[in-house]
């Protein structure tokens, strides 16, 4: 029998913990277990119907060969026309790449400029695959600690603080995953004023749950509210969540003429062109009416507000109110004393009918994540069942 054989960038990075605890709650599933899954980020609302029609259009037109690598030139304007209504981000489809997921645009744009030992700077908690992509490209991910005090936030003095002659990146999540933290433009410009010292630095700002801010004020993105830095930095975004359509695998980045032509070299030669129906579906999510994600909004924050008192009301967990997204993330360290570490404590409550993920795959500790984009029936059964089950 063949012994496996691993690369070693593939041996420094571990299968993402959101997926594997979303896999084993489907498993469970299949097997007549009743499991609520809120660990994974997938918004329960139906895909537009007018992004559905777009889909079957394209279809029935026989839109199905290949496309440019790097999108189609009308989902490369459409793109262009979000970054600017949605972001106040000028852009133009020649800074643009659209991608299978905002996953690949961070990927590539790591792949294509971090080299053996060069460090990028990642606040925590952070998304699972942000520290999984830097290591696999050879680089050393440099956690900047948030705590919930300040709702997860950092402040520019610990960036500061952090970057070296070898610091390539700053990863920048607003909202963030899993934290729901959003930065405010006033932390936004000194964040930048750090930046400024260090031109070396460039920021990739993944603005992937822009829509889902709670705070009552526009989003803001470094790109925006400090043009001067714009060439330093990479913008992600997407319609995953914002338009319900996750399985599309679209995602779309604007920046820096010489990163994005950098990155479309890369995906040549990886994925080539994202599927040319979900370009043709994202087109029309970017380009159709928006005026529905109001509404969303609100049903997200209605939840949001739910299920943080909830959480609150229960013995030994709490977690502060997210600005933004649809996470809540929990801090459990009293009962470490019983479970001994949170993937015992994760385990303990699928076994009572509830997934979700240890904090310990953010590069926390002591407590889990908790998705609540779901049905407020299937919340409030969740929320019953995490109480029964730490009682």
């Amino acid at each position: 029998m063949t012994q496996p054989r691993f690369s070693q960038a593939l041996q420094r990075i571990e299968v993402s913990r959101t997926n594997a605890m979303t896999d084993r709650a489907t498993e469970l599933r299949e097997q007549g277990r009743d499991i609520i899954s809120l660990s994974v980020g997938e918004p329960d609302f139906p895909t537009p119907p007018h992004v559905v029609e777009a889909a079957k259009a394209a279809l029935d037109a026989g839109q199905t060969r290949y496309t440019p690598v790097s999108g189609t030139a009308r989902l490369k304007a459409a793109a262009a026309l979000h970054f600017q209504r949605d972001l106040g981000i000028e852009t133009e489809p020649s800074r643009i790449i659209v991608s299978n997921g905002g996953k690949q645009a961070i990927f590539n744009a790591l792949l294509a400029t971090v080299s053996n030992g060069e460090e990028v700077i990642v606040p925590t908690p952070w998304w699972v695959s942000y520290p999984q992509i830097v290591r696999f490209a050879g680089g050393k991910a440099v956690p900047l600690v948030t705590h919930a005090r300040d709702n997860f936030r950092f402040h520019a003095a610990a960036l500061d603080a952090l970057i070296t002659p070898s610091t390539q990146w700053l990863l920048l999540n607003s909202p963030g995953n899993p934290s729901g933290a959003v930065y405010p433009a006033e932390m936004l410009h000194a964040i930048a004023e750090v930046l400024q010292r260090h031109p070396r630095v460039m920021v990739l700002s993944d603005d992937i749950y822009a829509p889902l801010n709670y705070t009552g004020k526009p989003h803001a993105t470094l790109a925006a509210v400090c043009p001067e830095l714009a060439d330093r930095i990479c913008t992600v975004s997407g319609v995953s969540k914002s338009h319900a359509m996750t399985g599309f695998r679209i995602g779309v980045a604007t920046g820096p003429q010489w990163l994005i032509e950098a990155m479309t070299r890369l995906q040549s030669n990886s994925t080539g062109n994202p599927c040319s129906i979900s370009q043709a579906a994202a087109a029309a999510a970017f380009e159709g009416p928006q005026d529905f994600l109001v509404g969303w909004r609100e049903r997200f924050r209605e939840r949001r507000d739910m299920v943080v008192a909830a959480i609150n009301a229960i013995p030994g967990l709490s977690t502060p109110l997210p600005d933004g997204a649809f996470y809540c993330f929990v801090d459990a360290a009293p009962l470490m004393n019983r479970f001994g570490n949170d993937e015992k404590l994760a385990m303990h409550l699928l076994d009572h009918g509830v997934a979700v993920v240890a904090a310990s795959a953010f590069g926390g500790r002591d407590g889990f994540r908790i998705s609540f984009a779901a049905d407020d029936a299937v919340l409030a059964e969740a929320m019953k069942r995490i109480a029964g089950a730490l009682s």
